[in-house]
């Protein structure tokens, strides 16, 4: 019977609804991160809330805190699930190197009959044009592709992903050119969450210091209150400090990755349109479509077989200008080589 795509893909992912749902390896992380979030928010509407309903008498406002704050947990939790469990832009692999960039250059080494023996290579680069300029692009051997410019391999997935980022471990999954934007929408809301949390919490200490005539026994009255503005105020540090940092890499059109690696210093960003386009870019374009169809049947593969035109001289000196060479590859450059071999010999 056949498989299906996502039954037989070679990274690590975990796949979930038949292929519809796509998670990294650490996926149980995200366990973590709903805990930080929904624990939080639980004690928030069960104290803090409550008690704000009855400061606001009127017409019900206090309600409106209530509401605010289930309905904005939601959407954070959206955004948290968009990021992590979809395509973040992996690149098909390849089950033979690319046929097409295989140059054949002499061997320094005779076999028996005393002649060189053409051996297979790739180079381990290739120059591509972007936006004017020319940028190398590296060959792979785990995917057996060039990758596309902005393209890295995750260690941890395994896979090759378009515009890759960074491997996040709280949201168990590669950020990359299609969840990007919102792996940013969800940590920027993390932050609003985090400082209207604080400012509830401050400001139920407030009312319940005009209650009780100190701080402290304000405190002692509601040491949730207290818990949340702390655990608030420490996280927004965390997710206010990322949102800040990747409001900077949208604007010069750099990915964490290329900033670690390159520096803040990189005057070559051929990537950057200027602060304005770069972040209409992230925030204004449509989703690539996914290269991948993981739901679809797996096509069995068939030996490639490559008719080329190319000069071999022989050992006997007479030089055969046009050979056409039928090469059976099964999955590596070795298999190429020993191909040739049979056909000259």
């Amino acid at each position: 019977m056949a498989e299906r795509v996502y039954q037989v893909w070679k990274g690590r992912n975990i796949f979930f609804c038949k292929g519809r749902l796509i998670f990294g390896p650490d996926a149980k992380s995200l366990i973590i991160t709903l805990l930080l979030i929904v624990v939080p928010v639980v004690i928030f509407c069960t104290n803090v809330a409550r008690n704000l309903l009855h400061e606001f008498p009127t017409y019900n406002s206090g309600y409106i805190i209530l509401v605010v704050t289930i309905l904005f947990t939601i959407y954070v939790l959206v955004l948290l699930f968009l990021t992590s469990a979809r395509d973040p832009g992996l690149v098909p692999r390849n089950s033979y190197p690319p046929e097409e960039e295989i140059c054949y250059e002499s061997s320094t080494l005779a076999d028996v009959g005393g002649r060189h023996t053409p051996t297979p290579r790739l180079p381990r680069t290739k120059e591509v044009s972007v936006n004017g300029f020319s940028v190398k692009v590296k060959y792979c051997d785990t995917c057996m592709i060039y990758r596309p410019p902005r393209c890295s391999h995750c260690s941890v997935c395994d896979n090759c992903v378009e515009r890759f980022d960074h491997h996040c471990p709280w949201v168990g999954q590669c950020i990359g050119l299609r969840n990007y934007r919102y792996f940013f929408l969800f940590v920027s809301s993390s932050a609003l969450l985090c400082i209207f949390i604080f400012a509830m919490s401050a400001w139920n200490v407030k009312f319940l210091m005009d209650d009780y005539g100190t701080p402290w026994k304000a405190m002692k009255e509601s040491p949730a209150t207290v818990i949340l503005i702390v655990y608030s105020f420490i996280f927004l540090w965390f997710v206010g400090g990322l949102t800040c940092f990747h409001l900077y890499l949208i604007g010069r059109n750099q990915t964490t990755y290329e900033n670690f690696r390159y520096g803040a210093a990189n005057r070559h960003n051929v990537y950057d349109q200027g602060c304005l386009k770069n972040f209409l870019e992230v925030f204004c374009t449509m989703t690539k479509p996914s290269r991948n169809n993981f739901q679809a049947y797996q096509q069995e593969e068939m030996p490639m077989r490559i008719t080329r035109e190319v000069k071999i001289d022989d050992s006997e000196g007479d030089s055969r200008t046009k050979v056409h060479d039928n090469l059976e590859i099964d999955n590596d450059l070795l298999k190429i080589s020993q191909r040739r071999d049979a056909v000259n010999s």
